[in-house]
């Protein structure tokens, strides 16, 4: 009867004082910052010269239609072929029996904390007109530049992202179900066809509609090797930056949230009964390979092709720093090291300030929305959780230009202290810490919540003894993504970066503009080394209790296909 009672009196499993208010507050937060930029640059789309007009829109799909036409084909033709190269690896290691498995995860998870244009720089380094391959070792004079070039970096940039996501659903499928095919006489090829593919269905589908929305917001890379193809997402930039043109550029972003709210009506109905994490006691891998020899053999081939293409990639990175010119002369120098310190030392710090300030507030935000979201049902709760998921999926540059009309009126003091850049990232990264947050309490018994209100405690005791402890592996995962996410982006807060606040990515951005491959190199390493280490020190400093009791299950948590985004 108290349990039932205390429910009566409270909302989303908080009493109505402090905890109810700050729940208030935090969703209140999620309004003005995610809803009130999206109203804003929807508004800002239809205005034409002071009036309401579609104008704008009309000049985009029968003037300038060649531009939509160009983002759908990079983005049909990056899908296809990262869908290949994601499903070759998570074949590679759920159903195969080679070797170097962990060094293909290490590969996967190094592309993961890249920063932007790493790919591009690599590419222009290896392929481009002084090339370390095309020009220095086979003496080829051609142009890297153009539709091949961007769809080829977009495909190995964001396989690492359709990998993850499949190799989660194939993790969590019955291996009982492909045994039973073929003891039933099915072929391996049967078996993969009718079994095994279809069962990762939900994992390949959300990984091409991911994949799909990545390539259309990305700009950088059809900016730097498209050449005289262009895109929409590059256009958008071009037209806030260059021209500053702020309503045409709202319309352009939005043509590009067209085809991503269509996506995101799909995953959100595909993902309703998919956690973000299951939990399952872990069993014995395949003994062999369950696949058709001609499979292994291209599934090898792919795999390892596309591991020593991003370790070439890495070293060529790596070595850009300390040489010169690149493609001009390669003898050894700390110059480039010595102009980061000199120059570009505070824009790593301020940096390392705004990622860290961005994933404690998210994961902190997240793990206490989640508590509030798991718990209470009803019109409020779907509403703030539908309107926390637009900005996970909406593109880069839309979010970017809609804080830039949403918040252009706050005081220069409050501009240039960064608060706009850290708002960004952690609005657009706090679905993550509430979806992970919600399906760990799933796991956890309410009733042992309205045992400790039974024995006299407040909402804050609930949180601090029994909600907090079980939200540890949900605050990490909410952590380490919205660090990384802060450290390496740059699609979203270019339109929001001053002088004053300029960071490490949008500092590498300007030297590849500018052609210096040195100072790049040396900022793409740098950002690299940094959230390496950090994100391993965070998770020690987080598991190392787990590691070593000795009394730990068989039983883990398994990453469902929205981790890896």
């Amino acid at each position: 009867m108290a349990a039932r009672q205390n429910s009566k009196d409270s909302f989303g499993g908080a009493s109505k004082g402090a905890p109810f208010y700050i729940y208030l507050l935090m969703a209140a937060s999620v309004l003005v910052f995610i809803l009130w930029p999206t109203v804003c640059i929807l508004k800002g789309s239809v205005y034409f010269d002071g009036a309401f007009s579609l104008e704008h829109y009309r000049n985009l799909l029968v003037i300038n239609r060649t531009l939509l036409k160009n983002s759908l084909v990079v983005g049909f033709w990056t899908t296809i072929l990262a869908l290949f190269i994601g499903v070759c690896c998570a074949l590679y290691i759920t159903h195969t029996s080679f070797k170097a498995k962990k060094a293909l995860v290490m590969v996967l998870l190094l592309t993961m904390i890249s920063p932007p244009f790493v790919s591009s720089l690599a590419y222009i380094m290896l392929f481009g007109r002084r090339g370390l391959i095309t020009w220095k070792l086979l003496g080829l004079h051609w142009s890297p530049y153009g539709p091949h070039g961007i769809i080829m970096m977009e495909s190995i940039e964001l396989a690492t992202i359709a990998a993850f996501l499949i190799i989660a659903v194939l993790r969590g499928i019955d291996r009982s179900l492909e045994q039973a095919s073929l003891d039933l006489g099915g072929s391996k090829w049967n078996t993969l066809c009718h079994v095994t593919l279809p069962l990762a269905r939900p994992g390949i589908v959300t990984a091409a509609l991911i994949v799909f929305i990545r390539s259309l917001s990305d700009f950088g890379t059809p900016m730097f090797i498209g050449g005289n193809y262009n895109v929409l997402a590059t256009q958008a930039y071009m037209t806030a930056i260059g021209i500053y043109n702020l309503p045409k550029a709202s319309a352009i972003s939005t043509l590009l949230v067209i085809p991503a709210f269509v996506v995101f009506l799909i995953y959100r109905k595909m993902m309703t009964k998919t956690p973000l994490f299951s939990k399952r006691v872990t069993g014995a891998d395949t003994q062999g390979s369950r696949l058709p020899s001609w499979v292994n053999a291209v599934v090898f081939t792919v795999t390892w092709s596309f591991i020593l293409f991003e370790l070439l990639k890495y070293g060529t990175i790596f070595c850009g720093a300390i040489v010169k010119t690149w493609g001009v002369n390669f003898s050894l120098t700390l110059h480039h090291l010595q102009t980061l310190k000199l120059s570009k030392l505070h824009c790593l710090l301020r940096s390392i300030k705004y990622a860290t300030l961005s994933a404690f507030t998210a994961g902190i935000m997240g793990t206490a929305l989640a508590w509030f979201l798991g718990r209470q049902k009803g019109p409020l709760t779907r509403t703030i959780d539908f309107i926390a998921d637009l900005p996970f999926i909406l593109p880069g540059p839309f979010f970017g230009i809609a804080y830039l009309l949403a918040f252009n009126w706050m005081p220069e003091a409050l501009l240039g202290s960064g608060f706009l850049i850290v708002a960004n990232c952690v609005y657009r990264q706090l679905t993550l810490g509430i979806k992970s947050g919600v399906s760990v309490l799933s796991q956890v018994n309410p009733e042992l919540e309205d045992a400790v209100r039974d024995q006299g405690g407040k909402g804050l005791d609930v949180f601090k003894d029994i909600i907090m402890p079980s939200l540890k592996p949900a605050f990490l995962v909410s952590f380490i993504n919205t660090f990384t996410f802060t450290m390496t982006t740059v699609g979203g807060i270019i339109f929001l970066v001053t002088p004053y606040t300029k960071v490490a990515t949008a500092e590498m951005f300007d030297a590849i503009q500018n052609g210096d491959i040195g100072v790049s190199s040396v900022m793409a390493s740098v950002i690299i080394l940094v959230v390496m280490i950090v994100n391993v020190g965070f998770s020690w400093f987080f598991l190392r209790k787990k590691t070593t009791d000795p009394q730990k299950t068989e039983e883990s948590y398994v990453p469902s296909i929205e981790t890896a985004q």
